[in-house]
This record gives C-alpha cells, structure tokens and sequence, in this order.
C-alpha cells in the first residue's frame, strides 16, 4: 500500500524531489472487533515513507479500525502531502 502510494504522489508532483513534507498519514484496517493493533498495520507505511523520502517523510498519523473497507480491502491509506515545483 506505500508503495502504491508513493507512486501516486510521484506522478502527481512530477518526481518525488517535489514532495516537501508528507503532512499526515490517515490508515483504516479491515479488522475484527477485538483486533487492537491498528496501528502497527500502519506503521509499515509511515515507516516507508521515512526510508524514502527522509525527514520529509516524517508526518502525523491516525489509525482506526473498521468493520468493512471497500471491495473487500484489508487497508486503506489516505495521505496529505505538500508538494512544491509541481505539476
């Protein structure tokens, strides 16, 4: 899902050069009611995003647990990126 997502905003800000600072990180887990670990399912993202991008990579996050994610999906991310000399 990192992955995913930095490709995403690569090809949004033209290059991953432009990103000036990944601002928050908002990760829902498909997960049964007593799963209480939301947040080290997220961690792998926030984690990644340090390793690529450095101190820009470093952002505020919120995890949540849900009942049910669209098409089945086990994890959704959402992330709020600043991107300077883009597109």
């Amino acid at each position: 899902m990192g992955l995913q997502l930095l490709s995403t905003i690569q090809q949004a800000a033209g290059s991953l050069d432009h990103i000036a600072g990944v601002l928050k990180i908002f990760g829902m887990v498909n997960a049964a009611p007593d799963f209480c670990d939301h947040p080290k399912v997220i961690n792998g993202c926030s984690d990644l995003f340090v390793e690529v991008l450095g101190d820009r990579g470093r952002h505020a996050r919120s995890a949540v647990g849900m009942g049910s994610l669209p098409n089945g999906m086990s994890v959704e991310i959402e992330a709020i990126v600043e991107i300077v000399n883009g597109h």
